[in-house]
């Protein structure tokens, strides 16, 4: 005998007191991972006012470069040259010409000519061209001489402007009323959502944020922006085929490797970051390739470079969709900080109501401490 009584289907799907078969669970689509943020962490400090300041110095360079136009000398007879900078040689300076074997000494500095000795020691003398870098070996004083001039560096003071981040929530009385499949509460929901939206955001500006070109400090019409780290890179910008990085049809690890010696050699820095977007990230995952080797019975194939190791610094590769497709930057990660502004992170603010909603706003206010520019460098075009 079949069942007569009132059954799950007497009614079809419209039975109001059936609940739907619906998972309790919202998927959210949308990229909200920060990795350059995450690798970077927390900063020590906050930042104090919304021009965020902070001082650097650094040696005396023992590198300088001949600016003499028209200079080829091919022997010993050249015994004075010019220049760029005359304030980093002294008299008693042993002088070496990049890739040369000759070494000079100088026994005279005049504003930013300089008498030599050449050939010093036995060397033998070679060409010294205009533009040839030259490299200070060390300074001899004589014994029993009075102090040379005193030589001292100006400490900079560098700054950056901080940046307001927010985003709205406002939540109608019968929808926070009301039991929403997936959600408890709509409004912590919204405000779960909008923080991870400014966190992008944020590692977004962080890399490709620009500073307005006048009122930096903004105004009532001028939006306060913060300087990102390709904008305040201004020293080691390398493009393929010029100094260290050769040019090559794909990314190579000589390329690499020559952004890090380049920024070594700037600042004597060693950069521990390597970031990438997607395209270059599987370049570089591509340079193992040729001495992978796997097991016969292996069922997993690995092909990525999480870290990469050169005589330069032992970097960990981020991946961030975020940076430009030509563009690889490497950056030493203790000279870098995302700085709030005191009691400004992010964080949660409710708003007055005029009606029958609940209103709020997510707000943060940070900016970007990127010390000692030197020690950080950009490959584009690659």
């Amino acid at each position: 005998m079949s069942f007569s009584g009132k059954a799950t289907y007497s009614a079809g799907s419209a039975l109001p007191e059936i609940v739907d078969d619906l998972a309790d669970l919202v998927s959210i689509v949308g990229p909200h991972e920060t990795a350059l943020l995450d690798a970077l962490g927390d900063p020590l400090h906050a930042a104090t006012s919304t021009r965020h300041e902070w001082i650097e110095d650094e040696l005396i360079s023992n590198n300088g470069q001949i600016s003499q136009s028209g200079l080829t000398d091919a022997g010993a007879n050249t015994t004075s040259i010019t220049v760029a900078d005359g304030t980093l040689f002294r008299a008693g300076d042993q002088v070496q010409g990049l890739g040369k074997n000759e070494v000079v000494l100088v026994t005279a500095v005049s504003g930013n000519t300089l008498t030599l000795v050449r050939g010093y020691g036995g060397s033998t003398a070679q060409p010294l061209a205009d533009t040839t870098k030259v490299g200070i070996i060390g300074n001899a004083a004589l014994e029993g001489a009075d102090a040379g001039a005193p030589r001292f560096t100006v400490r900079s003071r560098r700054s950056n402007y901080t940046q307001i981040f927010s985003a709205a929530v406002q939540v109608s009385g019968s929808e926070a009323a009301v039991r929403s499949v997936g959600v408890q509460d709509e409004v912590d929901y919204a405000k779960t959502s909008r923080l991870r939206e400014l966190l992008r955001d944020l590692e977004n500006t962080l890399i490709n944020g620009v500073a307005p070109t006048a009122t930096q400090e903004g105004s009532a019409t001028v939006r306060r922006t913060l300087r990102g780290i390709l904008a305040s890179i201004t020293t080691n910008q390398m493009t393929p085929g010029n100094g260290n990085i050769p040019s090559a049809d794909e990314l190579s690890e000589e390329q690499v490797n020559g952004a890090l010696r380049t920024v070594w050699e700037a600042s004597g820095s060693k950069p521990d970051l390597i970031v990438v977007g997607g395209s270059l990230k599987r370049k570089l995952n591509a340079l193992i390739q040729p001495s992978q080797r796997y097991s016969t019975g292996g069922e997993t194939l690995k092909n990525v470079v999480s870290v990469y190791e050169s005589d330069f610094g032992v970097c960990r590769v981020v991946l961030s969709r975020y940076m430009p497709g030509d563009a690889l930057l490497v950056l030493d990660s203790s000279r870098v900080s995302v700085v709030p502004l005191t009691g400004r992170s992010f964080q949660y603010r409710g708003l007055a109501s005029a009606g029958d909603y609940t209103s709020g706003e997510v707000l943060g206010e940070y900016t970007l401490e990127l010390r000692n520019e030197k020690a950080h460098g950009v490959v584009r075009g690659l």
